[in-house]
């Protein structure tokens, strides 16, 4: 399924007293994690991206070359944290330590999906507080800026010692139910941890808004107790920020249908899409499951008649826009 950009907002007006300016000084790279997403950013940008070789050596050490002169230019280097995650992980911190050694002027990770969000404190004793650690390992690599889309929890953008912009798929979402035209909405989070994500979202629908109570007995796996709101013959529109295996997704569905939801929706940020996701959206009464492509997607996740793709590049290329030339990142969501 080919990547929907959305309709009706030229570069030029897609946010509030925007124009499209000349960009003098500025420097777009990106790594291998996503290059068709970042290729949109450099379209909306206009400008081209930077060259950049990336390889391996024969023991599958990463290794990358810029292969321009940066020295004195704003970078944004574009690379999400996605599958494989440490290899892009990897690779990302390597391009900023380049960049920085090369006596770049700024440098702005542009991190569209930030892998480790979920591991954001310690449920357990004796584990880790990942996300804490990826945040420290990109400063320390050189990143003066962090550019992120819909992080797992707010609470991450303390983890980062240097200024982070936090975008919101809000736009995109809200540009796709204007054009589906849906009736009587109830926005529906997943769980009690995306409740002020839903209320914000609902905010700007005028709907009223719906919460899934659920346990989570390991990883991956979830029973839903109860749906605290009214959904009786409503159309219900899961907003959340992942989907990995989506059985959660498909539980929540269910549910949802067991309370009298009509048809049932879900907007998710970040399509990861692991194991038999496909299947479990397919076998579950979801009508549609719309993502950004934040990630790239496996060829049959984009065969499934369910799943639609809509582009966060206008989103991030005016982020950087804002970024480089010093204007405010909050009025895009006024």
């Amino acid at each position: 399924m080919p990547v929907m950009e959305m309709r009706g907002c030229p570069q030029s007006r897609m946010y509030k007293n925007v124009g499209f300016k000349k960009i003098d000084n500025l420097m777009l790279l990106a790594g291998s994690a996503n290059p068709a997403l970042a290729g949109r950013i450099a379209d909306y940008l206009g400008v081209a991206l930077g060259k950049v070789g990336v390889g391996r050596f024969a023991d599958g050490e990463v290794n990358v070359h810029i292969e321009e002169n940066v020295r004195g230019k704003d970078c944004f280097v574009v690379q999400p944290t996605c599958r494989p995650v440490n290899e892009s992980l990897v690779e990302l911190l390597l391009l900023l330590d380049a960049l920085r050694r090369a006596s770049a002027g700024k440098i702005t990770a542009v991190i569209p999906y930030f892998g480790y969000a979920r591991a954001d404190r310690k449920t357990a004793p004796r584990v880790p507080i990942a996300a804490k650690l990826v945040a420290n390992l990109i400063v320390a690599a050189g990143a003066g800026r962090v550019i992120t889309l819909e992080l797992h929890a707010g609470q991450i953008q303390g983890f980062f010692d240097i200024p982070l912009d936090h975008l919101f798929a809000t736009k995109v979402f809200l540009s796709y139910l204007t054009e589906k035209k849906l009736d009587d909405v109830v926005v529906v989070s997943p769980d009690v941890g995306g409740a002020e994500r839903a209320r914000a979202f609902a905010k700007r629908i005028e709907s009223s808004v719906a919460f899934i109570d659920k346990r989570r007995p390991a990883p991956n796996k979830a029973s839903v107790y109860n749906v605290v709101g009214d959904v009786k013959g409503r159309t219900a529109v899961i907003i959340d920020d992942i989907i990995d295996t989506a059985g959660t997704l498909g539980e929540v569905a269910r549910a949802l249908k067991r309370w009298g939801s009509s048809r049932v929706y879900a907007l998710v940020s970040h399509g990861v899409f692991s194991d038999d996701s496909v299947a479990n959206i397919e076998n579950s009464p979801l009508e549609e499951v719309v993502v950004t492509d934040s990630i790239p997607l496996a060829p049959h996740v984009k065969k499934c008649r369910k799943i639609r793709i809509l582009s966060i590049a206008s989103l991030l290329g005016e982020a950087i826009i804002r970024n480089h030339s010093g204007e405010s990142i909050s009025a895009m969501f006024v």
